[in-house]
């Protein structure tokens, strides 16, 4: 398996999943490229005990996962005030809208979500974050019927 095919293959899902997480384009681009460096120094290691793409959404999604935990110890009230959080402005309203209500999930349904957008297999989301098949198509419908009621109360 060649990393530069991997690289090419998965980055923009990557990008996105880690979008879901963070709702912060450079942040998200900083967390992908974190990611596929992982993939890179552990790719001699894989097993194939799963697929490649399961791997390398689990690897992201810890990845992710220790991001937040970083930012829960580090205030952004530690900040100077002066300093503003610049938005990404290039997306379409919508999809903007769509990854600030996934960053408001809780982890695991963000990462469900997230991976259920890049169309990845039920299965393997449940065997990327650890549940049943049958509770992560109960969970997805769950939070598909949230977010459609947040779009809703938004005007969308």
């Amino acid at each position: 398996m060649v990393f530069e095919d991997i690289y090419e293959h998965y980055w923009q899902k990557i990008f996105r999943l880690c979008m879901g997480y963070v709702n912060d384009s450079e942040m998200a681009q900083d967390l992908a490229q974190e990611t596929f460096i992982i993939v890179w120094q552990q790719l001699p290691k894989f097993r194939n005990e799963s697929s490649i793409g399961t791997w390398i959404f689990r690897i992201a999604s810890n990845n992710c996962l220790r991001q937040i935990e970083k930012e829960k110890r580090f205030s952004k009230t530690d900040l100077p005030i002066n300093l503003e959080e610049k938005k990404q402005e290039s997306m379409e309203p919508q999809i903007q809208m769509l990854y600030q209500l996934i960053s408001e999930l809780p982890e695991t349904d963000r990462i469900i979500i997230s991976l259920e957008l890049e169309e990845v297999k039920q299965a393997e989301i449940a065997q990327i974050v650890g549940l049943s098949e049958a509770n992560i198509r109960v969970k997805i419908h769950r939070i598909k019927e949230k977010l459609t009621q947040k779009f809703k109360q938004n005007g969308y």
